[in-house]
C-alpha cells in the first residue's frame, strides 16, 4: 500500500484570487464613512478568511480512491466535498463550458457524476494517478484555463494594489488632497 498523496489548488490560481479579493475589498474600509470603517474592516477580514478557506480545497488520492474536501482547520465551515472509490469510476465525460473550455465529470456505475478537479498543482501527476488506478485515457485532458489568463489577472490585481497603496500614501503624506465629500 502506498501513502496517500495530496494535491492542492495551483499556487498561481490561489495567489491570483487572493490578490483580486484584496484589490477589490481593501479600499472599502478606507473609503467608507468613519462610523462604518470598523465594521467594514471586520467584514473584510472575515471575508478574507472565507476566501482563504475556499482556496484550501484539496484532493487526496490513495490506493482505494480519491477524496475532494477541505483541511480540518476549515472543514467545519465548508462541509461540501465528495469521494469516489477507484473501482466505482466508469468513465470521464467531457462537457463544454460557455467560455469555450472543457470540464470532465467522473461517471460511476450507479450514475453519479463528480467534477474532475482541473485547477490543481502537479495536474499532470494527478491525471497519471487517475489513469493508473482507473485505466481511463487521460492524455487528452488539459487544464481548464491556460496559465496566462491567471498571470494576466494576477498582474492586473497587483497593479490595482500598487495603485491603491500609492494613492493611500499620497493622501496620508498630504501630497494629494481629497476633494470635499471624500473619505474622512
Amino acid at each position: 500500500m502506498t501513502v496517500a498523496r495530496r494535491f492542492q489548488l495551483s499556487p498561481l490560481i490561489r495567489f491570483t484570487l487572493l490578490a483580486v479579493y484584496l484589490a477589490l475589498v481593501a479600499p472599502l474600509p478606507v473609503l467608507a464613512p468613519s462610523e462604518l470603517r470598523a465594521w467594514l474592516l471586520i467584514a473584510s477580514l472575515a471575508g478574507l478568511g472565507v476566501v482563504f478557506a475556499l482556496l484550501s480545497e484539496q484532493v487526496t488520492v490513495s490506493d482505494t480512491g480519491l477524496n475532494v474536501g477541505y483541511p480540518s482547520w476549515c472543514n467545519w465551515l465548508l462541509r461540501r466535498g465528495w469521494s469516489l472509490n477507484w473501482q466505482d469510476i466508469r468513465g470521464l465525460v467531457p462537457v463544454g463550458t460557455s467560455q469555450g473550455g472543457t470540464v470532465y465529470y467522473f461517471t460511476t456505475h450507479d450514475q453519479r457524476h463528480q467534477l474532475l478537479p482541473q485547477r490543481l498543482e502537479s495536474f499532470q501527476d494527478f491525471l497519471g494517478v487517475v489513469q493508473q488506478h482507473t485505466s481511463l485515457d487521460t492524455s487528452k485532458i488539459g487544464r481548464l484555463t491556460p496559465p496566462w489568463t491567471y498571470q494576466l489577472l494576477a498582474g492586473l490585481a497587483v497593479s490595482m494594489l500598487v495603485g491603491e497603496a500609492t494613492l493611500a500614501l499620497a493622501v496620508g503624506q498630504g501630497w494629494l488632497i481629497m476633494p470635499a465629500g471624500g473619505p474622512g
